[in-house]
């Protein structure tokens, strides 16, 4: 076992850390970033696989409001760091940013690594050390910081710590949510990690899902209670998935914690009216099937293998109702979730350091000089940029907070 005595210890190289570790060395502390894996920002590297959404355009209030009952504890950090001023720090990086339609901000290379790699060369410029294959396990006897590395155990003496693991998603890229059990130890009341921004599985019948999986609804509407989202959704062989079941995602696990299953409805056809919608579904079918029929009145094939699984669920012949029953089914196709997709395939989590355990500059009330930042804390969000901007603006409010508390 070695020993070793540094100034700030950062645990964990993803948004938070790295943005907890740029303003330390800003304030003149000497800064050494920890990670468990063999490099920085590995999640956040797949965020942006698809495009990197930083952030969003909306005004800060509605914004604000994404964080549900977080946030009023999120708004001093977030408010600090704003969309806009998160957008001017990345093209300070050289990354300049543009607002797509639909609000969300992203960089114009689109990717994370550009920005990423930008990002880790100011970092090192301005003296801030990493440290990989450094599995945090906790505290010993003495406060100081208990590492598995490749060579053996290491402990690490630090005047100040911030904890920015992540949550629980995407376990391989480093955020499997083992640290609850060293907190834990130490008092620190965590509410238990779940899948947030998740999809769902669903007791499909075979047909349907051999027939259906990996195929998009596009430009549905799902309802859950007095919830709506508009978009897509993705049949999968065990469920159903995307950015429409994303948005309603913290309404429907609860549903299913509290009830066993949840009921979600899908409005196949939302862009029409009922009359319309009826006027298209009593015109004259002629000899053609019904599933024929219903292509000519532009349904698609997993539209209408939709409906009919909800006809076979019912028991009830699809070609038996009448245009205003079908009518009704089409704007509102029930689907009976079972439970939220494993946490492996969750975009982000939901639990974490109740933010009560924190005091107003992310420090644990409990261990004084230790801060936490970032998807560790019991907060969840909407995908649309609100899930890293959380990360960015809590990693900064955490570095404040260091060096408020170094300051003699």
């Amino acid at each position: 076992m070695s020993l070793s005595q540094i100034d700030v210890a950062v645990i964990g190289a993803g948004p938070a850390g790295l943005m907890a570790a740029e303003v330390l060395s800003q304030g003149g502390a000497q800064v050494t970033v920890f990670d468990a894996m063999p490099s920085a920002g590995r999640k956040f590297l797949m965020a942006g696989r698809g495009g990197l959404n930083l952030t969003h355009s909306e005004a800060l209030p509605a914004f604000l409001a994404r964080y549900r009952e977080a946030a009023p504890r999120l708004a001093g950090a977030i408010s600090a760091l704003a969309p806009d001023r998160l957008r001017q720090w990345t093209e300070q990086l050289g990354q300049s940013t543009f607002v797509g339609s639909s609000g969300r901000v992203f960089p114009t290379a689109m990717k994370a690594s550009p920005l990423l790699r930008a990002w880790l060369r100011r970092l090192d410029a301005a003296g801030v050390q990493f440290t990989f294959r450094h599995r945090w396990t906790g505290w010993d006897g003495y406060g100081g910081l208990r590492f598995q590395t490749p060579h053996g155990q290491r402990t690490v003496a630090t005047r100040a710590t911030v904890l920015a693991l992540g949550g629980a998603s995407w376990p391989r890229l480093g955020s499997d949510g083992v640290w609850t059990d060293a907190l834990a130890a130490r008092g620190v009341a965590i509410s238990p990690l779940r899948p947030a921004n998740c999809g769902f599985t669903v007791a499909w019948t075979g047909f349907f899902r051999d027939r259906f999986e990996g195929q998009p609804l596009k430009g549905v509407e799902l309802k859950f209670g007095t919830h709506r989202a508009l978009g897509e959704a993705v049949i999968t062989r065990s469920g159903i998935e995307g950015g429409a079941i994303y948005a309603l995602s913290a309404e429907l696990r609860e549903a299913i914690a509290r009830l066993g299953a949840a009921t979600l409805h899908i409005a196949l056809r939302p862009d029409l009216d009922a009359i319309e919608l009826v006027a298209r579904l009593s015109a004259p079918r002629g000899k053609q099937s019904l599933a024929n029929f219903l292509r000519k009145a532009q349904f698609s094939p997993v539209a209408i293998g939709l409906l009919q699984e909800a006809a076979v669920t019912a028991s009830t012949p699809l070609s038996s109702l009448s245009p205003a029953e079908l009518m009704r089914l089409v704007s509102a196709v029930p689907v009976t979730l079972t439970g939220p997709a494993p946490m492996a395939r969750a975009i982000s989590s939901a639990g974490g350091i109740a933010l009560d355990e924190l005091d107003a500059d992310y420090m644990l009330c409990r261990l004084p000089g230790v801060f936490a930042a970032g998807e560790m804390l019991d907060w969840e969000a909407p995908t649309g940029g609100y899930l890293l901007q959380a990360c960015f603006a809590t990693g900064a409010a955490a570095g404040k907070g260091v060096l408020k508390w170094l300051k003699p």
